[in-house]
């Protein structure tokens, strides 16, 4: 693809576009029924078999031959996981929820629309044949689709594949990800600064969000600010992932070596620079392999947007999914600023379709924006919006 000069910053859908175009559908691998949940479906889960495989009670009461009221006297007791005898002609069967509906049987009267007198059964109001009755297929038939290649297995999805007796999944394997972060100032958690220091948050923030959205973290390196550091680190990462993440050094500064490193291994550049405030500074490209190299910002909020507006839809068509983002329409609470040619992406708190600021504007202000848990998006323009527009805003995850 051809390099943007320097000072092109290209709009964050054409930038999504070709990150987009640029990864590939991952394999897949067999997953077992514990470990399903947050996977992604790679090939239909198909029914093996009808449910309910047997027509059943929907309400504990009594098993009858719908066409009278009764009386009818009580010829057997049936429990869930009974395999019952036919029903005693002209009687009726006391019957729990999910009992099996015996032969002879084709409706349930539920026990409050019932008289008991002397072990004798009268309906209060007449009885339909199939009245509360599960019928076999109701749910779902033999060799429908279950669930669809793309879809994500929430702890509900996982629980209908139980349902349906399967042991396992085919999914689409996790994407490797490898997390580079850049930075002589960076120093661990938990270590007294110096004059000039800082501890190190991006890599939290970006294996948290990649592993929420179904990755697989490899390991993440801090990298001394040295051209032979940052190419050794690339090298290595690039046979051992499907993204590479990097962040900081990536602008045009001395020590910003990222760039260059991954040029001299052969990453073809596929953007430098987007048109969004904050997180203008990105270069993502993509290996001879076909791996993703994101290059994002050093700054924390910067990162942010990398992450959910370009790298979470990229993760999303590696595994089958639709990969553009997903975005819920909400209320700006105050008046908001627009920006001639670029899109402003800012973290706010949303409650209630409501998006509040939370004075996190400038790119660094990770503690200010702490309690966001959307990102608002504030569209170009060279005016400003006021209170009460609605905008779309992409939830964090």
């Amino acid at each position: 693809m051809t390099t943007d000069l320097p000072h092109k910053r290209i709009p964050i859908d054409e930038a999504r576009a070709r990150v987009i175009a640029a990864v590939r559908l991952l394999d897949t691998e067999a997953v077992a029924l514990a470990e399903l949940a947050g996977r992604t479906v790679g090939v239909a889960v198909v029914a093996p078999h009808s449910l309910p495989t047997h027509a059943n009670s929907a309400m504990d009461g009594y098993a009858v031959r719908a066409g009278s009221v009764g009386p009818w006297p009580i010829s057997a007791q049936i429990l869930a996981g009974d395999n019952p005898a036919p029903l005693v002609s002209g009687s009726a069967a006391a019957i729990a929820t999910g009992g099996v509906l015996p032969d002879g049987a084709d409706a349930v009267v539920p026990i409050e629309r019932v008289d008991v007198v002397a072990d004798l059964v009268t309906a209060t109001e007449p009885i339909a044949s199939g009245d509360f009755v599960r019928h076999v297929g109701a749910d779902v038939q033999a060799g429908d689709i279950v669930l669809q290649p793309g879809t994500r297995l929430t702890p509900l999805a996982t629980s209908a594949v139980a349902g349906l007796g399967l042991t396992s999944v085919a999914c689409i394997r996790r994407p490797r990800v490898v997390v580079l972060t850049t930075g002589d100032e960076l120093v661990p958690p938990g270590t007294l600064l110096q004059r000039g220091q800082i501890h190190e948050s991006n890599s939290v923030l970006v294996g948290a969000t990649l592993a929420a959205a179904g990755c697989e973290i490899v390991r993440i390196d801090n990298v001394a600010d040295t051209a032979e550091a940052t190419r050794a680190a690339f090298t290595a990462a690039l046979t051992d992932a499907d993204l590479v993440v990097s962040t900081g050094g990536v602008s045009v500064g001395p020590r910003d070596h990222v760039k260059p490193a991954l040029l001299e291994l052969g990453v073809s550049e596929l953007f430098w620079r987007i048109a969004t405030q904050p997180g203008q500074p990105v270069w993502c490209g993509s290996a001879p392999d076909g791996t993703l190299v994101a290059g994002l910002p050093g700054n924390p909020l910067s990162c942010l947007v990398g992450l959910h507006l370009l790298l979470i839809p990229a993760v999303r068509a590696m595994l089958g999914d639709t990969p553009e983002p997903v975005t819920v329409r909400a209320e700006l609470v105050s008046p908001i600023a627009q920006l001639p040619g670029r899109l402003r992406a800012i973290p706010m708190l949303l409650e209630a379709d409501r998006l509040e600021p939370l004075g996190a504007g400038a790119s660094h202000q990770l503690s200010r924006a702490a309690r966001a848990n959307a990102l608002a998006l504030i569209p170009t323009g060279a005016g400003e919006l006021p209170a009460g527009t609605i905008v779309d805003a992409v939830p964090l995850t």
